[in-house]
């Protein structure tokens, strides 16, 4: 499987300020990390898993830990 791309905070920031439909995704499967690292709009992974059947596979999702 091939690595993912690395991508800076400008972009994302960018992204997420333009209207995109990126998802942002807190990486930590510890959901009181994430709450800890919460980034507005995010979300942890136990959602990631329960939106995934309806995630499109054009949808960009953007990984983040702190």
């Amino acid at each position: 499987m091939p690595e993912a791309p690395r991508v800076s905070p400008d972009y994302v920031w960018d992204k997420l300020h333009i209207g995109s439909d990126a998802l942002l995704v807190c990486a930590y499967d510890d959901p009181e990390k994430c709450r800890q690292v919460k980034l507005q709009g995010s979300i942890d992974m136990q959602e990631l898993n329960r939106r995934l059947p309806g995630i499109t596979k054009d949808r960009e999702l953007v990984f983040y830990c702190a």
